[in-house]
C-alpha cells in the first residue's frame, strides 16, 4: 500500500511538471500606439471660431490599424482651448477600418495661448496616450500688421529705385541723353540762316 501511495504521488507530480512545461504559452498582446496625423501645432481662429479638428491614428506595434478602439479627445477645463459640438471638454469615438479617429465639432475659446488636447486609445485592455498641441490666436490682427509692412516695404523700395535712377542719370551719362522730365521743354537750337554755325538759344 505503501509503495503503491509513492508511485501515485511521483506519478502526480510527473503529471503536473509535464503538464505546466508542456502547455502551450499565451502569446502576449501587442501593445498600441497613437500617431498624430492633422492637427499638431494648428492656430485656430479665435474671431471666426474655427479651429483644426485633431486626426489620430491608433496602430497596434506591428503598425497595423486598429479598428474599433475607443479614443478619447480631453480639453483643458480653463485657460486656452475649447470645447466640442455639445460644448463639452471631452470627445469619444471610435476608430474606422483604418484606425483613424477624428475629433468633430472642435470650436476654440475666446482665450489666446498655447493649449493642449490630451488623446487616449483604449483596445483590449491595451492603451496608449499622445498629445496634440495647438494654439488659439487673433489673425486679423496679424493680417493688419503684414499689409502694413507691405505697405512700408513698398514705399522703401519706391524711394531706393528713384535713388538709384537718379545716381544713373548723374554719372556718366551726357547731356545730350538725358531725357527731360515730363511737363519740362527744352529749348531747341537756333540756327540762322547764311552762317554755318550754331549759336546757343537766346
Amino acid at each position: 500500500m505503501r509503495h503503491y501511495s509513492e508511485v501515485a504521488y511521483r506519478s502526480l507530480c510527473y503529471v503536473l511538471v509535464f503538464g505546466i512545461l508542456a502547455a502551450p504559452v499565451d502569446a502576449q498582446t501587442e501593445g498600441i500606439k497613437i500617431v498624430v496625423q492633422e492637427g499638431q501645432g494648428a492656430i485656430n481662429n479665435i474671431q471666426q471660431r474655427r479651429a483644426k479638428e485633431p486626426v489620430i491614428q491608433v496602430l497596434h506595434e506591428d503598425n497595423e490599424p486598429v479598428a474599433g478602439a475607443s479614443v478619447t479627445f480631453q480639453l483643458p477645463d480653463t485657460g486656452p482651448g475649447g470645447s466640442f459640438a455639445d460644448n463639452s471638454k471631452m470627445l469619444t469615438v471610435q476608430t474606422d477600418d483604418k484606425g483613424i479617429a477624428v475629433a468633430h465639432g472642435l470650436k476654440p475659446n475666446a482665450l489666446a495661448g498655447n493649449f493642449q488636447i490630451r488623446v487616449t486609445a483604449s483596445f483590449h485592455d491595451q492603451t496608449a496616450n499622445a498629445v496634440v498641441a495647438q494654439i488659439n490666436a487673433e489673425q486679423t490682427a496679424a493680417k493688419s500688421s503684414n499689409k502694413k509692412l507691405l505697405v512700408i516695404l513698398a514705399i522703401a523700395g519706391g524711394a531706393a529705385a528713384a535713388g538709384a535712377a537718379a545716381a544713373l542719370g548723374h554719372k556718366g551719362s551726357s547731356p545730350a541723353s538725358t531725357t527731360p522730365p515730363a511737363g519740362i521743354t527744352t529749348p531747341a537750337t537756333v540756327l540762322i540762316p547764311g552762317t554755318p554755325s550754331l549759336n546757343p538759344p537766346h
